[in-house]
């Protein structure tokens, strides 16, 4: 029977044990539950509600009980954390501990529940996880950011389509590109903390729901367990599922992010694209094509994107009809962070080792730049500042565009008929650019065009003046990279 199970005249259907157990996957909570036990006996003793002989023995107890579970708990290969000490009969870790305390010290165990409830200590089980993985993870996001903040400075100068709607749009640099990177991460790194901050007030003693009659100190067990401070209200203590809706809603937004830049790997990697070339140790090849080279890892990190949105939501949808306080339901909360903490932290793990071993192709991506009127907007926003109303230079840069577009086709239809090329010395093949455009082009336009009052349009030069703050000129980027990195040790600093 069970440690519960003085009310009862039967036991449980046993199909019924095994689908109320929650010991298979929350027995990865041992090492928290045992800290939070000699806690909670260490602050009995203080108050007089156990003697001092009785802590030291149920420490001892919980102690023997910790090394003998990690000497037998193994990881299975879904990632969980299995001990053959344990079975369905334990029901959960909670009752799995503290029957083989008793088993273990006889009588004097008996009294380590004193003061509590299961509904409270699986709270400080669950918030000590969490804060232990808040810190696995942040410490993989910051070696993360380290990484892209080196990237970036690698290729401060190496300059690259940006896109929008899928689209050439105007020129960036590769560093620029990254430093986007940086600061996405950056906003999950903030997020965590801010998260860690609302779970650090212990629950322990808040008991069922309405605290207890035993005179306990829950200011002590809060300090030594390292929170903030004890949780203000019981009721709200137990029945609360906030911290972990808002980790969970952390790494998903993490791992969108994940997915963002995972998604456009697997695209530049594309021999219509090539520009990247990702290392052979996170590709896969194919059973049947031998040539083939696929960015598995890049779309395993897409799919895992939705493996974290449904812990999310599978949480939310178990708490949007529960009242107060306890409910069983809450019993469906581990698994969801249990399996959204190991996908997030091996995700940006594995990421962080792909980006650190990809490398961009240069000569692909200046071969990209003269596709797409890339400084079609320098060009509209240089007429703007030599006093031409704004709307009318992006229309007269417009039919600059179409102008180099008939060109282009008409020396396509030049060359199909056998000639090497345009009249105008131009190979077969050539795409014309806002820069080729001569002074009588440019007067065919608008009489105020010329190539001197365009000056240097060259994808270099555009670059190169785009300093406004959070620009893609290098120099910009530079003073990016530089308080990315201040902000970076600043934050890891202030977390150690």
């Amino acid at each position: 029977m069970a440690l519960w199970s003085g009310r009862f005249e039967k036991d449980m259907d046993e199909l019924v044990k095994k689908f109320n157990a929650s010991i298979p996957f929350d027995q990865r909570l041992y090492n928290e539950d045992i800290d939070g036990s000699i806690a909670h006996v260490t602050m009995l003793a203080n108050q007089g509600i156990v003697t001092e002989d009785e802590r030291d023995e149920i420490i001892k107890g919980l102690e023997e009980i910790r090394e003998e579970i990690r000497e037998s708990i193994y990881e299975a290969s879904d990632g969980a954390m299995i001990s053959p000490l344990f079975s369905y009969e334990d029901e959960d870790i909670h009752m799995a501990i503290e029957s083989r305390l008793i088993g273990r010290i006889g009588e004097t165990g008996k009294k380590l529940h004193t003061a509590r409830s299961r509904n409270d200590q699986v709270q400080l089980d669950c918030r000590l996880y969490l804060q232990k993985k808040i810190g696995m993870i942040a410490a993989a996001l910051i070696k993360f950011e380290n990484i892209i903040l080196d990237k970036a400075r690698d290729y401060v100068d190496v300059l690259m389509p940006g896109f929008t709607h899928i689209q050439h749009a105007q020129p960036i640099t590769v560093g620029f590109y990254f430093m986007a990177y940086f600061q996405m991460f950056k906003r999950d790194l903030e997020r965590l903390k801010d998260c860690y901050s609302r779970m650090d007030y212990s629950p322990l003693g808040s008991c069922a729901l309405a605290g207890t009659t035993f005179p306990i100190d829950r200011h002590e067990t809060a300090a030594m367990l390292g929170f903030s401070g004890p949780a203000e209200n019981a009721m709200d203590s137990v029945s609360d599922r906030d911290y972990m809706i808002e980790f969970l809603n952390a790494a998903a937004i993490s791992m969108m992010h994940i997915s963002r830049w995972a998604e456009e790997f697997t695209w530049w990697n594309a021999s219509e694209f090539s520009f990247i070339d990702i290392d052979d140790s996170f590709c896969t090849g194919s059973s049947i094509m031998p040539q083939k080279k696929n960015p598995d890892m890049a779309e395993l990190l897409r799919g895992k994107c939705g493996r974290v949105y449904g812990d999310l939501m599978a949480l939310l949808t178990v708490m949007k009809g529960t009242p107060l306080a306890f409910n069983k339901d809450f019993q469906e909360d581990k698994e969801r962070i249990f399996d959204a903490a190991d996908t997030w932290v091996t995700s940006i793990e594995i990421l962080a080792k792909m980006i650190e071993h990809s490398h961009f192709r240069q000569d692909v991506l200046e071969a990209q730049l003269v596709h797409g009127f890339l400084n079609a907007t320098d060009v509209a926003e240089h007429l703007a500042q030599e006093g031409i109303p704004f709307r009318e230079a992006h229309e007269l840069v417009g039919r600059m565009v179409r102008l180099c577009e008939e060109k282009t086709l008409e020396n396509k239809e030049i060359v199909s008929e056998g000639d090497a090329g345009s009249g105008e010395g131009k190979p077969a093949g050539y795409v014309y650019g806002l820069e080729d455009l001569s002074d009588e082009d440019l007067a065919q336009i608008d009489e105020r065009l010329s190539k001197k009052l365009l000056g240097d349009i060259s994808i270099r030069a555009c670059v190169d003046a785009r300093k406004s703050f959070g620009g893609t000129a290098p120099s910009e980027v530079m003073r990016q990279i530089e308080v990315g990195r201040s902000w970076l040790a600043e934050f890891t600093e202030n977390e150690e």
